[in-house]
């Protein structure tokens, strides 16, 4: 009979704690009032009695809250050491002694922080950052010992560091006229042709709507050359970052590529929702993110740039370059739709190549005009890559042949070096 009167009836412990404390103060509570309760709570007439207790000494009538295994930062660089096998962690902190979870719990540990978003690092990775931190310490120690014994450590103690420009400064030409970034051969200068111009129009329309540009175009026509003169002088307040483009992206290779151009302090986070918040926060200042190669770059790796273009506290102006970006783009058409200029990068024209050859480097101003042109129309077709090919070669022979005259059988013989087996 009392089993069909509490038939249904399901009672939360915070609830059902509240109200016999409520009829404990009247001094009406009975121990027909607690076998009532552990009925309709589901539970024993002793798991009631010990709730009434805690209330009553401790004041607290939710369960008490278990504590949460948390693993450090040094386990998980064991657990990346160990290929990701926990039976192994296990072992290594048995080893270590103290405290240690039993390996059911450690699984279930690792598996509840990886769904949350925890990035395990590759175990090449964490035996390379090992490797050079331990050289570091070694270098450490050595320059300790060093001013002790005099000669050259003292002379290396007072040279001065070498400077090494940041990913997000500006970008600096040299005496050369050379834009930092681009090879050249030695006395070559760039030349600001009818493309560069083009490319810095539209890369300076994308900035001052902070849009995306795709700049695109067979190999060798100078797209990265003609980009960096674009942004080799940018408006105040602004910065470029390069982002280089890992062989076979992922997401969090991209994310880890980003993290590291932007120059950002501290470790890369281990998670993923802890690395996107630090580099949205780096990207709320002015910003050119310059992603060359784009080509390379898959679908999820492409909409991992548009979140953190889309991202409500991001200020970026994204520059996708490349030969075959437009393609690859294509294949994500909610960030093509939002591009605002596809420029391409086209071969020189004929009629420009003189102008241009002769402006890059002036090893060209000795040739004839015809001569060029029999260049261009023979090997080069228009492609400044290999223009800088033939203009390292040429000043090789030069400067290695006695009495060399430029003429066509010594072009003739470097344009035979250059050009590909058919």
């Amino acid at each position: 009979m009392w089993g069909e009167v509490t038939a249904g009836l399901m009672v939360s412990r915070p609830v059902l704690v509240a109200r016999l404390l409520e009829l404990e103060a009247a001094g009406a509570c009975t121990t027909a009032h607690v076998r009532a309760g552990a009925q309709v709570g589901g539970v024993n007439v002793r798991t009631v009695w010990r709730w009434l207790d805690a209330a009553r000494t401790e004041g607290r009538v939710e369960r008490r809250p278990r504590a949460r295994l948390e693993l450090s930062e040094q386990v998980w660089e064991v657990l990346a050491q160990a290929g990701g096998n926990v039976s192994v962690l296990h072992r290594h902190l048995k080893d270590a002694g103290g405290e240690v979870p039993s390996l059911a719990s450690l699984y279930r540990v690792v598996r509840r922080d990886l769904e949350a978003g925890r990035v395990l690092p590759d175990r090449v990775v964490v035996r390379r950052a090992r490797e050079e931190q331990r050289t570091r310490q070694a270098l450490a120690d050595l320059a300790l010992a060093g001013p002790r014994e005099g000669g050259a450590a003292k002379a290396a103690a007072r040279r001065p560091p070498h400077s090494v420009p940041a990913a997000s400064e500006v970008l600096s030409s040299g005496e050369s006229g050379a834009v930092t970034g681009v090879a050249l051969p030695a006395g070559a200068q760039l030349v600001g042709t009818s493309s560069v111009r083009a490319v810095a129009e539209a890369i300076g329309q994308a900035m001052a709507a902070e849009g995306a540009v795709c700049v695109f175009g067979d190999p060798g026509r100078g797209k990265t050359a003609a980009v960096r003169m674009a942004l080799h002088e940018v408006p105040p307040g602004w910065k470029v970052t390069w982002v280089p483009v890992p062989v076979r992206p992922s997401v969090s290779g991209v994310r880890r590529a980003v993290f590291d151009a932007l120059a950002l302090p501290g470790r890369f986070p281990h998670t993923s929702a802890r690395a996107d918040a630090v580099v949205a926060g780096a990207l709320g200042e002015a910003r050119v993110l310059v992603v060359d190669e784009a080509q390379r770059l898959p679908v999820p790796c492409l909409e991992y740039l548009q979140s953190l273009w889309d991202h409500p506290g991001t200020r970026i102006t994204l520059v996708l370059c490349g030969s075959g970006s437009e393609r690859a783009l294509s294949r994500l058409p909610q960030l093509a739709s939002r591009v605002g200029a596809w420029q391409e990068v086209p071969r020189l024209a004929a009629e420009e190549v003189p102008a241009v050859v002769t402006g890059f480097h002036p090893l060209w101003r000795t040739v004839p005009a015809p001569d060029l042109a029999w260049i261009d129309r023979s090997c080069a077709h228009g492609t400044f890559r290999m223009w800088a090919a033939l203009t390292a070669h040429l000043q090789n022979a030069l400067l290695t042949t006695a009495d060399a005259a430029v003429d066509r059988a010594l072009l003739g013989r470097l344009l035979r070096r250059v050009a590909p087996p058919l």
